[in-house]
């Protein structure tokens, strides 16, 4: 059985990913900002099934005290990168509408968000990290308290997921990118690119290891 102590643990360490500033972020800020609450609140829940996928994944490794799956991590991380570079190329490119509007409006947030979250290629690493500093010395972990763990994590995305969307539709945050858009947009391009680059070259390097490996 999960003790209290573990469950918030789980559920800390699944807010605190939320709330750290990163690429998904980042694309939140810029449709909460340049399209209101609605669309923000689309493309978050897109992005929890992300969230659910990484978490457990970091989460039955740490408690089999293994990685899984090592090389098939390196070839979705290529192919994740690859999708991360794409979306920081149009960011980086983008340009203000002749007509008005928004520099890059998601006409389907919600694709958008699950899109993003399941070839997020720092999902799993951030989560292993996360999920072990904050589960570590917190109780025994078993495969019993897996569902358990998942669920409180759950709560924290949750939890997490209401505080940036009330944030990044607040007026203030909304005038503030209004008067700065392109240049938020090509600057949060460059973030992404940089995340695929670092993720791209993570992946090759093991890759490279594991096939120079007799």
């Amino acid at each position: 059985m999960a003790t209290a102590s573990l469950m918030i643990g789980a559920a800390s360490a699944a807010a605190v990913s939320t709330l750290t500033p990163g690429p998904a972020f980042l694309s939140l800020l810029g449709i909460g900002a340049a399209q209101g609450r609605r669309p923000a609140a689309w493309f978050i829940l897109g992005h929890l099934a992300g969230d659910i996928m990484w978490s457990l994944l970091a989460m039955i490794a740490i408690v089999g005290s293994r990685r899984l799956g090592a090389l098939v991590f390196d070839v979705l991380g290529i192919a994740c990168a690859g999708y991360l570079f794409w979306i920081g190329l149009r960011a980086v490119t983008a340009r203000r509408p002749a007509g008005g509007g928004a520099v890059l409006a998601v006409r389907r947030p919600l694709a958008r968000g699950i899109a993003f979250g399941l070839t997020n290629p720092k999902g799993y690493p951030v989560a292993v990290a996360l999920f072990t500093a904050f589960l570590a010395g917190r109780g025994t972990l078993t495969w019993g308290v897996l569902p358990a763990l998942e669920a409180a994590a759950c709560v924290g995305f949750l939890a997490a997921d209401v505080i940036v969307i009330a944030l990044v539709g607040a007026r203030w945050a909304r005038a503030l990118y209004g008067r700065h858009e392109v240049a938020i947009s090509r600057i949060a391009g460059l973030v992404f690119i940089g995340f695929a680059l670092e993720a791209a070259f993570e992946s090759v390097s093991s890759l490279s290891r594991r096939a120079a490996t007799p």
